[in-house]
């Protein structure tokens, strides 16, 4: 990194104005568009942050042509999470299967897209600069909470259902809902489960995930601050096969 290409550039934030310029795309994707919100949301400015944000690596796609920030992912290793005191998505999952495994942990979340470049190239290259940093940091095991909009079960229960009878984790991987926030997933039988209806309800990140050979921890939690329900993603760079490894670097030779 910087990883450059004719529309767009990926690189770390590494000035203040990065870093509030991430949060501002973070504020228009999640509190405007979402109706979610927190504790550090600066509504006056119109920033998302949190107290996590100075622990974490942002990984930022700049449009080139208007020098604008059009995607952001937030990434956090074990030795960051260790000064943080612990992984952000501990509120919500107990890590300790992946915490046990004395391999080398990233944390990933706030992912998101300007409006205007969803579908497009700017996801490719996202997941291209993500690809980079795992392997410049001997990452071994990527996770974190990637969200359904919404908080009703109900609502998504064919895709949450897909995912807990078709994706779920190895039990050595398999992280799972603290107890007080524990929502089934297994609300439709496989017999009932529409596969097809549940592929178009499901988010375009966790889809992503899946193709890559992603699995999901056991249980969703019902986030009402960010108005979504959210499940844990979990991906094990050594179980990837060799298509889904040129799928994740970024080849696009296929």
């Amino acid at each position: 990194m910087p990883e450059s290409a004719p529309e767009f550039t990926i690189r770390l934030a590494s000035t203040d104005a990065e870093r509030r310029a991430a949060q501002a795309l973070r504020y228009d994707v999640f509190v405007r568009e979402l109706g979610g919100g927190g504790p550090l949301v600066d509504h006056e400015n119109g920033l998302e942050r949190d107290r996590f944000d100075p622990y974490f690596d942002h990984l930022l796609v700049f449009h080139t042509p208007s020098d604008r920030v059009v995607g952001v992912y937030r990434l956090m290793r074990d030795d960051q999470a260790i000064r943080a005191g612990q992984f952000y998505s501990e509120d919500e999952y107990d890590l300790s299967p992946l915490k046990s495994t004395g391999r080398r942990l990233l944390e990933l979340g706030r992912s998101c897209l300007h409006r205007d470049f969803r579908g497009g190239m700017a996801l490719y290259h996202l997941w291209t600069g993500l690809a980079r940093y795992v392997e410049a940091h001997g990452i071994d095991i990527l996770f974190g909470v990637a969200s359904f909009h919404g908080t009703d079960p109900q609502a998504i229960a064919q895709p949450l259902s897909m995912l807990n009878h078709a994706h779920l984790a190895p039990p050595e991987l398999r992280v799972r809902a603290r107890p007080e926030h524990f929502q089934r997933m297994d609300l439709v039988s496989p017999e009932q489960l529409d596969r097809r209806r549940a592929v178009v309800e499901m988010p375009a990140l966790i889809k992503a995930y899946l193709r890559l050979g992603g699995f999901v921890g056991k249980g969703a939690y019902l986030d009402h601050a960010f108005n979504t329900t959210d499940v844990c993603l979990v991906l094990d760079t050594a179980r990837m096969n060799d298509r889904q490894r040129r799928l994740y670097s970024g080849d696009r030779t296929e």
